[in-house]
């Protein structure tokens, strides 16, 4: 069977050396594959991480929050109860007995069983009801149990272990499959091996891939035969990330982000649980706001990165991850393209028109990124004014034109314009593009000229800084065009913020909108298709948020960072709430931004406890006289207390706590799984 492969827009792919399989740097013990592999990993809702999670038993947890003394004391008086309870018991169901002539019975073996039988009954009718009331199965799981097993072990136990299980569980066999699939030689190569979770992974999917034919097990069988656990190895041959931090499950896909808080507000499933991320979340798309250095970099976008690119590695999804140059989204080595424009050593260049087929529709993107938010309002003529342009030098020339050819024939220059025509006849498309050309040759004239805008916002790409960073005619760099998507790829995308803000800005909406209409538009969608974006508040217009809906469809999501949702147009800011499932709030975002996250988030029923104090008017001339003694003597009056408790309806997180009152290092995180389940807003720790 063939090696999977990627063939891509871009030449001259980076090869680098295989690197070590994950936790065997020095000084910590060796990956071990079969306790990893073989792990229970039980269903749990959207955002727990599974791998290592147990399930919390409502009544188990209820019983936990009981402090020590008065439980422990609850259940000596219910000992002590329960006791008397029994002896007298015992005595009356004797005389019960005694009176009805069962216990002056000739057998003495009779009457013996009918006194076991009556201290069996009580006995069971004590345990049951005092037993309940004074919790003793809690005080025997978190004293007596830990107790005796210290005691007879000497050594402490794993809360909730197994021992058997857990020895079970390492005594499986990974590549099980394998054997019994009839790839037995496979096997045995990788049982000699050091293997990773990515090449694991990256091996399973391949065995999968193979049994679809039993044509392919033979090749399979010969592949791993020959090249072992690097077999079917990503086309960089890259096999592990440089410096991974995170803990990872690459079976489903997760990277475990920090520790879901034990607090009221959270939900019981998912209280003290690790917190995680997945395809299944990412694929509704997550938007996350908080102001600077509240680390939505290093703590959520980092991290995604990471497990996108781990998961790139291991043949289940491509990577798109886009901020500025300075922007600490992983080191280059974790990425197999590397577009910098504006830094002259950068290997790669950007394709303006994502290597689209048609005319119209690359020219409609292009012009959607190079308009500013302040004139969105004449995005359609800006459109049609490229596509007039575009489209006829395509026909003449078979590709699309470069940023000084663009500019040249938007601005009206007569020797880029007389060049056209002169092709397009050649070219025998003259007639058919002729009424385009005349179109946008009136207009150049005009004052309200669209053609004029564009060719002064494509002016910030023709910088020396940029140049051969747009080629389109095969003189500048390689350009990396969208249409890769189903390919396991890691691209970064470094934007020149510092240097040229304005043409950052332009370049960031130019790869969002390539990306979210070449995810849609795959044919292969077996790859989940990640993007990130470290500041999307120039990456989003009205075709872009639109189009982030359409992805949950398409196997493919986008995590959007954002400093202040003010950044972005008013128009925009409602329908992109909408058009995401996941979002994320930071400590010390602006009330009005927390407003639209509590808007979002909704409300939810909660008991409230109201106590009411009344002067006391009760009883008689003796207790009232003694009420006005009390009030003469201490100062207080008598009062009577009334409590009711109710229902009624709450904002699960108001705009005031979310800018107020979230601790350092948390996020409240609210999720919805591609298939629709939803999980209400969580507070997290993602300091861990």
């Amino acid at each position: 069977m063939a090696q999977d492969g990627s063939h891509h827009h871009v030449e001259h792919t980076t090869t680098r050396p295989p690197t070590p399989v994950p936790h065997q740097r020095p000084g910590t013990p060796a990956f071990d594959l079969a306790a990893w592999a073989t792990a229970p990993r039980p269903e749990a809702e959207p955002g727990v991480y599974r791998l290592g999670y147990r399930r919390i038993d409502p009544e188990r947890a209820e019983a936990a929050r009981v402090p020590t003394w008065p439980l422990l004391l609850r259940a000596a008086l219910n000992v002590v109860v329960g006791w008397l309870a029994f002896v007298y018991g015992v005595e009356f169901a004797k005389d019960g007995t005694t009176l009805i002539g069962v216990l002056p019975s000739r057998s003495a073996f009779v009457a013996t069983s009918v006194v076991l039988t009556l201290n069996v009954l009580v006995l069971g009718v004590v345990i049951k009801v005092f037993g309940r009331m004074g919790r003793w199965l809690e005080v025997w799981r978190r004293y007596a149990a830990p107790l005796l097993s210290r005691t007879v072990t000497q050594e402490e136990p794993a809360e909730e272990a197994d021992p058997a299980a857990g020895e079970a569980a390492r005594r499986l066999d990974p590549w099980d499959g394998l054997r019994r699939g009839g790839a037995v030689e496979a096997a045995v190569r990788l049982d000699g091996e050091a293997v990773g979770d990515v090449d694991y992974v990256r091996i399973r999917r391949a065995w999968e891939s193979a049994q679809a034919d039993p044509v392919f097990v033979p090749a399979f069988a010969e592949q791993v035969a020959t090249r072992g656990a690097a077999a079917f190895a990503h086309p960089s041959e890259a096999r592990e990330l440089p410096g991974r931090v995170r803990r990872h499950d690459l079976l489903l896909g997760q990277v475990c982000l920090g520790v879901t808080q034990d607090v009221p507000k959270n939900p019981l499933s998912h209280r003290a649980a690790g917190f995680a991320l997945d395809p299944a979340v990412l694929g509704t798309s997550l938007l996350a706001v908080g102001p600077a250095g509240t680390g939505k970099t290093a703590r959520l976008a980092r991290p995604v990165a990471e497990a996108l690119c781990l998961q790139a590695l291991a043949g289940t999804a491509c990577a798109v991850v886009v901020g500025a140059a300075d922007a600490d989204l992983g080191p280059d080595a974790w990425y197999d393209v590397v577009i910098a424009p504006g830094d002259p050593a950068s290997v790669y260049g950007l394709d303006l028109y994502g290597a689209a087929q048609d005319p119209d529709d690359a020219a409609a993107r292009l012009a959607d990124a190079l308009l500013p938010d302040e004139l969105t309002a004449r995005a359609e003529n800006a459109r049609t004014a490229l596509q007039q342009v575009v489209g006829p030098f395509h026909a003449a020339f078979g590709r699309y034109p470069g940023v000084r050819e663009l500019r040249a024939l938007l601005g009206g220059e007569p020797d880029a314009l007389a060049a056209l025509v002169k092709a397009l006849g050649v070219a025998g498309r003259l007639a058919a593009y002729e009424r385009d050309l005349e179109y946008r040759e009136r207009q150049r004239d005009r004052a309200d000229d669209p053609g004029a805008l564009l060719a002064d916002r494509l002016g910030l790409l023709e910088r020396p800084a940029f140049e051969g960073a747009f080629a389109t005619d095969g003189s500048g760099r390689p350009p990396f065009a969208m249409r890769v998507l189903d390919h396991p790829l890691r691209v970064r995308v470094k934007l020149p913020e510092r240097s040229h803000p304005e043409a950052a800005r332009m370049l960031s909406r130019l790869v969002v909108g390539q990306f979210v209409q070449a995810a849609g538009a795959r044919e292969d969608r077996s790859l989940f298709a990640g993007l990130v974006v470290d500041d999307a508040s120039a990456a989003l217009d009205a075709n872009t948020v639109r189009g982030l809906q359409r992805m949950r469809g398409a196997n493919a999501g986008a995590v959007l960072l954002l400093r202040t949702l003010v950044d972005l147009p008013e128009a925009l800011r409602a329908p992109l709430f909408g058009a995401v499932g996941c979002r994320m709030a930071f400590p010390g975002i602006a009330p009005w931004d927390g407003r639209l996250f509590s808007e979002a988030w909704g409300t939810h029923l909660v008991q409230e406890t109201a106590v009411t104090h009344t002067p006391d008017t009760s009883g008689g001339l003796m207790r009232r006289a003694g009420r006005v003694g009390r009030k003469a003597l201490s100062g207080t009056t008598a009062q009577t207390e009334s409590v009711t408790t109710r229902d009624v309806e709450r904002l699960r997180w108001s705009p005031s706590d979310l800018a107020h009152a979230l601790p350092a290092g948390h996020a409240v995180v609210s999720l919805t799984a591609v298939s629709g389940e939803q999980v209400p807003p969580l507070l997290v720790d993602l300091r861990g």
